[in-house]
């Protein structure tokens, strides 16, 4: 956030708005009545700019269903869909550095926006710089929702679990909402599911309440290292061996557990293991081809193993979720039945109650499994041993610019034509490059994914060893953060 054409500040928040009010004008008849939703986290100018933002909407006569105060990311697409909603704003940067923030769009399916609307309001953003509003003041046409859309939300949440298991919920942990907005909302929750477990529940002082400049952690992301250590070192005080967290605007969920004396993190693909398994075993007691779920490209085989062992099906997309969402409908849209969906980095999706990650309603799940399992950690060694072992080994490099991030996609490319034949001394069995959507397994050579040309990754299967049966390694560029990540995942039968 800072002065200029290419940052976040009230001018470009102005200027995006009044793009995306006169793209739905255009789009939608009935935008006006249908309206928007907005809501905010904690950060630095978040209120300020989702006022500025519901002011652009209400000076073109389009109601605005209005979060009066500090809300999740998944209050706004679940507020899409209930109230029919043309669109949702959600001013936030989830679990960016303080000094971030952003703009996140949701269509009227309650889904992130993907192409062509992105670029279709990009252009009606360009179309409509001069800046028409300045006055955040509201209006008439501003309805606030808070009360009755976080009672609707947490029913939607609470009819999902077991009731049984619910009202048990034995296990006590340490929460952190890492100086986010989540606590307020998972202590609700928990409590609705059983309020027995709500005195089980240890909040980790130093970040419990909403702070923009995250100051007990470099980075407010529980996947990096040393996210979790103040977590970790309250539960070792209250001698208790298991930790749930959220990232700052609650989407994401991660989990930690002591075993033996010493602390495990979970990886994402480890806790949507276990909460896939968990819906599975809960709702689908004949599962057909019909039942569904959903992962990603850069994320774990286990679950397609799992699938075929079970009888459900696996669908995999592009990364994000805004992909997930989409083919979720789309799934649901042909008469499948879609349970879940999962990406690696921390984000696990209920499409009963949104189209998007939630890190509320997957830590309230995630008890309720708990409350059946005891120990999560015994219970992945428990499919392990049941469907194959697979390791998940991830890690990134920040790029100091966009050239630089170039340079070394290209350089990866054009290690050989069309690829390298080996890796690692490991034989290459395939090669697929989803920039260009190129797939050297498929017959004609086009990627069993639709290509995107405004990211990049690259995905390599490498031959097993005497260790394990394989290897897929995956380079991409994160959607939010300047990084370049690598991601490699094995798997053996043990």
């Amino acid at each position: 956030m800072e002065a200029g054409f290419a940052r976040l500040n009230s001018l470009t928040i102005i200027q995006t708005t009044q793009g995306l009010a006169e793209y739905l004008l255009a789009k939608l008849p009935n935008t006006r009545s249908a309206g928007v939703v907005i809501g905010h986290d904690a950060r630095h100018n978040s209120s300020k700019f989702a006022q500025l933002a519901a002011a652009v909407f209400e000076s073109r006569d389009i109601t605005v269903w209005w979060y009066e105060d500090l809300v999740h990311t998944p209050l706004v697409p679940y507020a899409v869909k209930v109230k029919k909603a043309a669109a949702g704003i959600m001013i936030t940067a989830s679990h960016n550095p303080a000094r971030d923030n952003g703009y996140k769009v949701y269509n009227l399916h309650g889904c992130q926006i993907i192409s062509p609307d992105d670029h279709n309001i990009a252009s009606s953003i360009m179309q409509n710089l001069e800046p028409t509003v300045w006055n955040p003041q509201g209006s008439s046409l501003r309805k606030p929702i808070l009360d009755t859309m976080t009672a609707s939300y947490y029913s939607s949440i609470i009819s999902r679990l077991n009731a049984a298991e619910a009202e048990t919920l034995p296990v006590p942990f340490v929460y952190t909402p890492m100086h986010g907005v989540g606590l307020r909302f998972m202590a609700s929750a928990v409590e609705l599911a059983s309020p027995k477990v709500i005195a089980r529940m240890t909040v980790v002082d130093q970040q419990a309440q909403p702070n923009p400049d995250f100051p007990t952690v470099k980075y407010p992301n529980p996947e990096e290292a040393g996210a979790l250590n103040l977590a970790m070192h309250t539960a070792d005080q209250a001698n208790v061996p298991l930790v749930l967290a959220n990232d700052p605007d609650a989407d994401r969920f991660a989990v930690a557990e002591k075993v033996d004396g010493v602390w495990h993190q979970f990886t994402g693909d480890q806790v949507g293991i276990l909460l896939a398994y968990w819906v599975f075993s809960s709702n689908t007691s004949s599962a057909t081809r019909d039942d569904v779920m959903l992962t990603t490209a850069v994320s774990s085989q286990m679950l397609s193993f799992v699938a075929d062992a079970e009888g459900f099906s696996v669908h995999e997309t592009l990364t994000g979720f805004k992909w997930l969402g989409k083919n979720t409908q789309d799934l649901q849209g042909e008469g499948k039945r879609v349970h879940f969906a999962y990406e690696e980095a921390l984000g696990y999706m209920f499409p009963d109650v949104v189209y998007d990650k939630d890190g509320i309603a997957a830590a309230v799940v995630f008890l309720c499994a708990c409350s059946s399992w005891g120990s999560p950690w015994a219970k992945l060694q428990e499919l392990y041993r049941k469907y194959g072992y697979f390791v998940t080994t991830n890690t990134y490099w920040r790029s100091p610019s966009k050239q630089k991030t170039e340079a070394v996609f290209q350089r990866f490319e054009n290690l050989d034509d069309p690829f390298p034949s080996r890796l690692c001394h490991r034989k290459v069995l395939r090669w697929r490059n989803l920039t260009t959507g190129y797939d050297s397994a498929t017959e004609n050579n086009i990627a069993d994914l639709p290509k995107d040309p405004n990211s990049r990754m690259t995905t390599c299967w490498l031959e097993g060893s005497k260790l394990d049966d394989g290897v897929r390694f995956t380079v991409r560029t994160s959607g939010t953060e300047p990084k370049i990540k690598g991601e490699r995942k094995t798997f053996g039968d043990g």
